[in-house]
């Protein structure tokens, strides 16, 4: 892999970043209060919108493509920290969702249907449906709350404090989780949680700088990778989209690939932007994007795939 398109226009950094399940679209949400859209076929910024008010934290699409769930980054007059579904083709608020006193920490969309989640630093998780404003359910939980629902929408988990991953039905929440997981031996907070698209694993990634694959279903550790630390920054890893393979940053600049079979290291790359704070796999092509204060598509080298092409400029990929 290697470096296809970078966009360094940004003010601040980049919280979070999502791709639309179904297009080839990307949202960001970053310091500078922006939220933007991009076209990852095209390598194409679509579409910059500005929130001054509540500022711009974590995002995640909704099920439309050019509308998006965004948490704030600042507190407004009535201590709420409110969760806006907005309409990225008209610049519109079409719904607040208020209830979280403290910042929102993790916010994922359901695939199957209009629920979503959000984990907040005030120790509880929301469920909330996006055509109503009132809140459908509510955790409370010790420490900080990390939320994932599972590719086909039926389960979803929830991490807590001392390693403690709790998994619900997502139709029965409130009969309580029907397994709980423990992460052996490391009982820092989970700041990540994903499932590989076949729901087979689990990926975690922990505020002291490791990550765990467990096996979804039991909760076996599968195998586990340390990175080099990143203080006060939240490392992202992602799954590659046939499970077999871990991408993450690392608190050196650098981004790792490992198999989760063979359980070592297959790459490694110099990021070019610093600590990567954000990194996704997109779920329909092969690449991902990386985001420091810079967003970086990551795309296969060609001349790498094709020795015999290798008399041109070696760095033309990396443009």
């Amino acid at each position: 892999m290697s470096i296809g398109a970078v966009f360094s226009d940004f003010g601040g950094k980049i919280n979070s970043v999502d791709f639309h399940r179904t297009k080839d679209l990307l949202v960001t949400a970053s310091d500078d209060d922006s939220v933007r859209l991009y076209d990852i076929a095209n390598a194409t910024l679509l579409k910059t919108t500005f929130h001054k008010k509540y500022g711009a934290d974590r995002i995640c699409f909704t099920h439309h493509p050019s509308s998006v769930i965004c948490s704030s980054r600042y507190k407004t007059d009535s201590n709420d920290d409110p969760l806006r579904y907005l309409s990225m083709y008209d610049n519109r608020c079409l719904r607040y969702f208020k209830g979280h006193k403290e910042r929102v920490v993790s916010l994922c969309m359901s695939p199957i249907n209009d629920s979503f989640m959000s984990g907040s630093l005030d120790h509880s998780v929301r469920i909330w449906d996006l055509r109503v404003n009132a809140c459908q359910g509510l955790l409370h939980l010790r420490g900080r709350p990390t939320v994932a629902y599972d590719q086909q929408g039926l389960v979803f988990a929830v991490a807590m404090e001392g390693g403690a991953i709790k998994l619900f039905d997502s139709r029965s929440y409130d009969k309580g989780p029907f397994d709980t997981f423990f992460v052996g031996g490391d009982t820092a907070e989970v700041s990540d949680i994903k499932f590989s698209n076949d729901g087979k694993s689990m990926l975690l990634t922990t505020t002291n700088s490791n990550i765990y694959i467990l096996d979804a279903y039991g909760g076996e550790k599968r195998c586990g990778f340390s990175l080099e630390p990143s203080p006060n920054t939240a490392i992202e890893a992602t799954f590659t989209p046939d499970g077999q393979y871990v991408v993450s940053g690392s608190g050196d600049g650098t981004l790792h690939a490992w198999s989760i079979n063979m359980r070592h290291e297959v790459s490694c790359w110099n990021s070019h932007i610093g600590i990567a704070t954000c990194l996704k796999w997109a779920p329909r092509r092969a690449m991902f994007v990386a985001a420091s204060t810079v967003l970086t598509f990551w795309i296969p080298n060609t001349e790498k795939l094709n020795p015999e092409s290798g008399a041109g400029n070696p760095d033309a990929a990396g443009r």
